[in-house]
């Protein structure tokens, strides 16, 4: 299938899904722990100068979930931080966190974290498979875990975390016409990230960096 019949396809949920199981597997990534292998994919993606910082710093490990709602145009399921959060306040992500010792995997981790954050429960979750390990300038090395969500959801906020829910279109953020590049100030400094402007909301950072992860794996060659 070449890329612009793919893109068409992708206005299709079961295309969509199946073109999504062909391509992904629940094989861990290499380099979740091993600071040897520095994953290609990241923070670094447009600012090359991001992998050494990261490289200094200790691994953590972390996976989040990256949820498509089976709607006849599929969703993705986002999350808005809580406004008084000291890290990230009010920043678009997918749920997720750090892959505690009594995760089986960074899929239990993934589902863990949406129950507790979001109250979405596993029962209408149908794990896919893991996009490329994208590691963070904090030292995160994040597995983003697609998976397939039942309409019937319903959802209860933890609002210790999380303010916000809401849902794109999924051919929306995969046309890369809507993906932009921006500067961002970190400590001081310059640092250039992708965004995904959404109405009054803005898609930003890693959020926007594992979304081009999931184009280029699902729409890719």
């Amino acid at each position: 299938m070449s890329v612009e019949a793919a893109r068409a396809a992708i206005f299709s949920s079961d295309d969509f899904f199946a073109r999504a199981a062909e391509r992904l597997t629940l094989d861990v990534p290499a380099g979740l722990r091993d600071p040897k292998i520095v994953p290609k994919r990241g923070d670094h993606d447009i600012d090359p100068v991001m992998t050494e910082i990261a490289m200094v710093r200790p691994i953590r490990p972390a996976a989040v979930l990256v949820p498509i709602v089976e709607r006849d145009e599929p969703t993705v399921l986002f999350t808005q931080r809580a406004a008084h959060l000291p890290d990230h306040p009010g920043q678009i992500s997918f749920p997720g966190g750090k892959i505690d010792p009594g995760d089986a995997d960074p899929l239990a981790a993934a589902l863990r974290e949406a129950e507790e954050e979001i109250g979405l429960d596993r029962a209408f979750v149908t794990p896919i498979g893991y996009l490329d390990l994208y590691m963070t300038t904090l030292g995160y090395r994040i597995v983003p875990t697609v998976a397939r969500v039942s309409p019937d959801f319903a959802l209860t906020l933890n609002t210790a975390e999380v303010d916000h829910v809401f849902e794109v279109p999924l051919p929306f953020l995969l046309e890369p016409g809507n993906r932009k590049t921006t500067t961002r100030e970190w400590k001081g400094l310059p640092r250039t990230v992708y965004a995904v402007p959404f109405g009054e909301r803005n898609i930003w950072g890693v959020t926007a960096g594992i979304l081009k992860n999931l184009h280029d794996r699902i729409l890719g060659p």
